[in-house]
């Protein structure tokens, strides 16, 4: 069992699109860091990698991968359509 800092909404969280990882600031100066294929594998722990803290990160899986859906299907639709024009 593992003892959390904190737990957090993945609302909450900064969202990098350019390495695809969540971030949330971390008491040691760093930030608390989780990845997108992390979160979408059903992992709810976020790591600092300069402290040994962690938190857990509140989200439903379900939800994640519905919106995870929705966002594929709307890039693909905007390409198509920047395609054809």
């Amino acid at each position: 069992m593992s003892v959390y800092h904190d737990e957090i909404e993945i609302e909450d969280f900064e969202y990098d699109e350019d390495d695809e990882t969540y971030y949330y600031p971390c008491p040691c100066g760093d930030r608390f860091q989780i990845t997108k294929e992390q979160l979408k594998a059903g992992e709810d722990v976020a790591t600092c990698p300069t402290c040994s803290l962690i938190i857990k990160v509140i989200y439903d899986i379900e939800t994640f991968l519905e919106a995870e859906k929705d966002d594929i299907k709307s890039t693909s639709s905007s390409t198509h359509v920047a395609l054809c024009n």
